[in-house]
C-alpha cells in the first residue's frame, strides 16, 4: 500500500533533491494516510501531513510514465512496475525495504520501527543520488 515507505522516499527525496528532479509516490494499493509516517518524518524536519496515497494507476492516468527511474520498496511493487514499464525506456530499481506496520509492541517501539525504515531510506537515496546530483561520491 502507498502509505508508509514510499511517501517517506518520496518526501526524503522531495526534501533533499526536490529543485533538480521531478519525485513521485504511489503503489500498488492505495493506502491511508499514517500519523506515524508524520511524526517520525517531523522529527527530522520534513513535514507529511499534507501528502495523499496514491495507486501506480492514478499516477500513470495523472502523469503518465514519464520517468527516468522507478524505485520500489516492496515485492509486489517491484513485480508492477516492471509489467507497466516493460515497454517503457526507465530504470527500475527495487530496494527491499521492511514494512513498520507489523511491528508490535508499544507506541515508543512501534516508531522505532518507522525510524528505522526512515533511515535506511535516507542512507539508501543518499548513497545512490549523491553520486548523481554531485559527481564527486
Amino acid at each position: 500500500m502507498n502509505q508508509v515507505r514510499s511517501p517517506m522516499a518520496a518526501a526524503l527525496m522531495k526534501h533533499f533533491h526536490g529543485r533538480t528532479v521531478f519525485v513521485e509516490s504511489a503503489g500498488v494499493h492505495k493506502g491511508e494516510h499514517d500519523p506515524f509516517v508524520d511524526a517520525v518524518m517531523d522529527e527530522i524536519g520534513i513535514d507529511t501531513q499534507k501528502t495523499r496515497p496514491k495507486t501506480l494507476e492514478e499516477l500513470e492516468e495523472w502523469e503518465g510514465l514519464n520517468f527516468d527511474l522507478v524505485v520500489t520498496l516492496a515485492p509486489d511493487a517491484h513485480h508492477k512496475a516492471l509489467d507497466l514499464t516493460r515497454t517503457l525506456d526507465m530504470e527500475v530499481e527495487y530496494w527491499p525495504t521492511p514494512d513498520p506496520t507489523l511491528a508490535q509492541g508499544s507506541r515508543e517501539q512501534r516508531l522505532e520501527a518507522y525510524r528505522e525504515v526512515r533511515d535506511m531510506l535516507l542512507m539508501r537515496i543518499r548513497k545512490r543520488f549523491s553520486r548523481a546530483s554531485t559527481g564527486n561520491e
